[in-house]
């Protein structure tokens, strides 16, 4: 596995903080005490660029907008924008596979299609990825089709970054 090349790596100012504070509030309801006080830095690397706080990577930038890692939906446990799959879909999933509806066995009601989604196994409730949904939670349990669009997984380039 090719390692990330990082082109910068810089701390954000106070301002700066507030505005990544403010933008993590929308999805994560606990923003404010966890995040308060907090060391952003900004690293950006090949296509990806990564917010990491006091020294561990939290979140991924999607479009600016910050959204959670694997690693800091570990250490965050958030409580809303959830997908729960059976352990049948997990080594797909950790392959690079996106989720299919037969696999979940529950979605957050509230996600609408395009929200960004955590992806959490059935068994020990652990995020195992994140990325887009492509239709509403409560459509989410079915027969067949694509439900969520991975965009970050346990074991990709991202899950083993060392700095």
């Amino acid at each position: 596995m090719k390692d990330l090349n990082i082109k910068s790596r810089h701390q954000l100012r106070k301002s700066q903080c507030k505005l990544m504070i403010n933008e993590i509030k929308n999805f994560y309801e606990d923003a404010d005490t966890v995040l308060n006080k907090a060391r952003f830095e900004l690293v950006c690397a090949d296509i990806y660029e990564l917010l990491f706080v006091n020294g561990d990577f939290l979140f991924i930038l999607i479009e600016g907008k910050p959204y959670f890692s694997v690693k800091g939906a570990l250490k965050l446990q958030p409580k809303k924008n959830l997908v729960t799959v059976d352990t049948g879909a997990v080594p797909f999933i950790i392959k690079g596979a996106d989720i299919m509806r037969p696999g979940i066995v529950s979605a957050d009601p509230g996600i609408q299609k395009e929200d960004k989604v955590i992806i959490i196994e059935e068994v020990h409730g652990k995020a195992i990825a994140v990325g887009y949904a492509l239709i509403e939670g409560e459509h989410m349990i079915g027969d067949s089709g694509k439900a969520v669009k991975i965009v970050h997984r346990v074991g990709d380039k991202l899950w083993n970054l060392q700095l």
